[in-house]
C-alpha cells in the first residue's frame, strides 16, 4: 500500500536529520510549511536551543501583500538578518522533508540573498 503524504514526509525528514545537525558555529535552519504559513528556526542541536525564529505570521511580513512564495522569501531574508545579528553566517539547511521547490526554495534563496551561506 502506498504511503500517505505525511508518512512520506516523515520518512524523508528522518533521512535528512540523520545527516544534518546544528552546532553552535553552524546551526540548522529548520523549515516548517503549513497550507497558509511558513516558519523558519535556527537551531543549535548540541545545546538544544533555538537561536532565532521567523515566520510569515510576523507583523512586518504578514502585512506585506503578495503570494505565499513572495512571503516565504521575506521570511528567508528576516531569518538571515537575525542570524547575522547573532554573529552567524553559515548554516545547515533542513528542508524538513519537503521538496526543494516552491516556498521552501524561495525561503532558501531569500536567506542566501540576505547573506547566509549554505
Amino acid at each position: 500500500m502506498a504511503l500517505s503524504k505525511t508518512e512520506r514526509r516523515n520518512r524523508i525528514k528522518s533521512r535528512i536529520r540523520k545527516v544534518v545537525s546544528g552546532v553552535p558555529s553552524r546551526p540548522r535552519l529548520a523549515v516548517f510549511r503549513s497550507n497558509n504559513e511558513i516558519y523558519a528556526q535556527l537551531i543549535d542541536d548540541v545545546n538544544s536551543k533555538t537561536i532565532a525564529a521567523s515566520s510569515s505570521r510576523d507583523k512586518e511580513i504578514s502585512s506585506a501583500t503578495g503570494t505565499k512564495s513572495e512571503k516565504a522569501a521575506l521570511v528567508g531574508k528576516s531569518i538571515a538578518e537575525k542570524a547575522l545579528k547573532a554573529g552567524i553566517d553559515t548554516i545547515s539547511f533542513d528542508r524538513g522533508g519537503y521538496l526543494y521547490h516552491g516556498r521552501v526554495k524561495s525561503l532558501a534563496e531569500g536567506a542566501r540573498e540576505a547573506g547566509l551561506k549554505f
